[in-house]
């Protein structure tokens, strides 16, 4: 489906699911869908402050994230409400589904962080992700998130996904 369409949604709820549940649900502005590559615009969908130590989620701050249904990631972009970027926070799923109006991602444990100034590049969850029991239970799923997050850490550390995201 072509962002410009006239059937496209302006309005889709994005699904993270984590270990087969739900772990947030939240609406969003359809941005861009080129049957491969969809982009969405929402605010901070989180309850109240997130503090990662390296950056803070909080009201206001508003996500236009990228998602591609030939990927194994997605990229979000941060911004406060006033607009100045915070960094762009990327997490590691199966390539993304979109159903009418329902955008399903499956959280495969695995997050990017970088900075706005490029200074700080942090792989994250690494923990997370080996207890998960994926490498055990779907062994290419588990190839594929660590090749997704070693891309996404080269794009990080040279252009900061300018040519990601272009």
């Amino acid at each position: 489906m072509s962002a410009n369409s006239a059937e496209s949604p302006t309005r889709v709820d994005v699904v993270l699911v984590k270990a087969g549940r739900t772990k947030i649900r939240y609406a969003s502005e359809l941005l861009h869908d080129d049957g491969t590559r969809l982009a969405v615009r929402a605010p901070w969908a989180g309850a109240g402050v997130r503090d990662f130590g390296f950056v803070r989620f909080e009201a206001g701050d508003v996500f236009t994230e990228y998602y591609w249904r030939d990927r194994w990631y997605s990229v979000k972009e941060v911004r406060t409400a006033a607009g100045l970027l915070k960094g762009w926070y990327c997490d590691i799923t199966r390539p993304a589904v979109l159903t009418g109006t329902e955008l399903v991602v499956e959280d495969l444990d695995l997050d990017l962080w970088r900075s706005a100034d490029g200074t700080d590049v942090l792989r994250l969850d690494e923990d997370e992700f080996a207890e998960s029991g994926l490498p055990e239970r779907d062994p290419a799923a588990a190839s594929a998130a660590v090749i997704a997050l070693n891309e996404l850490e080269r794009l990080a550390r040279g252009d900061g996904f300018t040519s990601l995201l272009d």
